[in-house]
């Protein structure tokens, strides 16, 4: 087993967190696991990693309608006067707030949240060129990224979704709001996104419904001045009951700009301990990908390996029986014009023959795998990119093409076998043992001395 190199991003939040949250210190080592696993399997490369899959960064994304009250809330908790979220207005952007030492704002373009595994956009310009031919190119139409000095955004990322009345619905607007969602630990929805029935709010309500369980969902309603805030929260339980959205918190927002900060600090404690503790939905949600990349490997990623492997055994089969089919015709063709059986059951002769077929045959059924494997290797490739796979399932089938395969009927997967699906079970093992343990952090059902394995701060930064 060649031992892999751990990835530098992995080795970087192991540092960070040795101290400030030991619970996310041996997730990431969990992962190295996981890599080197993948790598000795042949479906990662050296400076690969499955940790990528998610964002580390405690992630708050932010979802509105045609109302102010999506920048009153922005400017409000960040304390500042700018409208710092108004140009989504007339924009197709999704703008991605973090904290920095650098007294005025910068925004910098999609390709900064492209390159960059810390952040929730990574590598989106593949997905992005999957769901619309020629746009990957183009992702600085759709993202940027927006730095700001602020405490408020210490330790933790902002999602400022564009306007859901105003875009356009495309597949590539589809897409982000889609892993906006997904990569969020708190998702902040103010409800006038429900004022209106488009095609990009139905498939919102869909979003939203999928990730019901997760408890991300904070339903933000403006001050009614006919309704006391009883009356408003009652009135869009029952209109998003309507739509299916049966879970999550509803809060009202203050009307008035100048009174948002006092009404946050005094009547939104709630919101404001959700959004402190967002760290620890960040933990847990790393912790729940790292589970779903060991079922991932076993459930997908290894079955389309193995259907591929079959496929191309049965293609290269018949291309053998074909290549023996047309030798027998030929043996009969000759044994009815010169009559040549009695050559075949010479006890010296037929054995030679046997073994000349036998030399023939083998190169012409290792010719046929490898041209076969190509065309395989072409469709695990789309097969890969249509299931937005990091895994290289082209690698791996590969790794696989040995003349001992090429002869054997074997289409298990290299590698795969029982010692591999121990370690994948004690990685799982060990990945329920952290979320117990985190969990402990916030219970004493079963011991009256807490453990002590997160730190007591809620949040970290980030590497």
């Amino acid at each position: 087993m060649t031992e892999k190199t751990p990835n530098k991003y992995l080795l970087n939040m192991e540092k960070q967190f040795a101290n400030e949250n030991p619970i996310l210190r041996k997730a990431a080592k969990l992962f190295q696991e996981l890599d080197q696993i993948e790598f000795d399997l042949g479906l990662l490369e050296v400076g690969e990693t499955t940790a990528c899959k998610q964002s580390w960064w405690p992630t708050i994304s932010l979802i509105g309608g045609n109302s102010t009250a999506k920048s009153r809330f922005i400017n409000s908790y960040l304390g500042s006067d700018q409208l710092l979220s108004g140009i989504q207005t007339a924009s197709n952007k999704f703008t991605v707030l973090v904290h920095s030492g650098q007294t005025t704002p910068v925004i910098l373009p999609a390709s900064a949240l492209d390159v960059d595994p810390r952040y929730p956009f990574y590598q989106i310009s593949r997905k992005i060129e999957q769901q619309q031919e020629g746009e990957g190119s183009r992702i600085n139409s759709y993202l940027e990224l927006k730095t700001y000095n602020t405490e408020s955004l210490k330790g933790k990322l902002f999602i400022d979704a564009p306007n859901v009345m105003t875009v356009t619905m495309t597949p590539v607007i589809s897409l982000l709001f889609k892993q906006t969602i997904e990569q969020s630990d708190l998702v902040l929805v103010f409800t006038d996104a429900f004022e209106q029935e488009t095609a990009l709010v139905t498939e919102l309500i869909q979003n939203i419904i999928a990730h019901q369980d997760n408890n991300k969902f904070i339903y933000l309603i403006d001050e009614s001045a006919s309704l006391n805030n009883s009356e408003n929260i009652s009135l869009w339980q029952r209109k998003l009951a309507a739509f299916g959205l049966t879970t999550g918190q509803f809060i009202v927002l203050p009307n008035q700009q100048a009174t948002a900060q006092v009404q946050l600090a005094r009547n939104f404690f709630e919101l404001d301990q959700r959004l402190v503790n967002v760290g620890y939905d960040r933990t847990y949600r790393i912790l729940d990908a790292l589970e779903k990349n060991i079922h991932e490997l076993e459930d997908v990623v290894m079955p389309e390996v193995r259907s591929g492997i079959e496929q191309w055994k049965e293609r290269v089969n018949m291309t053998s029986m074909i290549v023996l089919g047309f030798i027998g015709s030929l043996a009969i063709f000759a044994e009815v014009q010169f009559g040549i059986l009695e050559l075949l059951i010479d006890p010296i002769i037929g054995p030679i023959i046997l073994i000349l077929l036998l030399l023939v045959m083998l190169p012409v059924h290792v010719l046929g795998c490898k041209l076969q494997a190509r065309l395989i290797a072409k469709k695990l490739k789309a097969r890969q990119d249509e299931l937005c796979l990091l895994e290289s399932l082209a690698g791996i089938f590969e790794k696989n093409q040995t003349l001992l395969r090429m002869v054997l009927p074997i289409s298990e997967p290299l590698g795969w076998n029982k010692k591999t699906k121990a370690k994948l079970a004690q990685l799982s093992d060990q990945t329920k043992q952290l979320v117990q343990s985190l969990t402990d952090h916030f219970s004493t059902f079963h011991d009256p001395n807490p453990p002590q394995d997160i730190d007591q701060e809620n949040q970290t930064a980030y590497p």
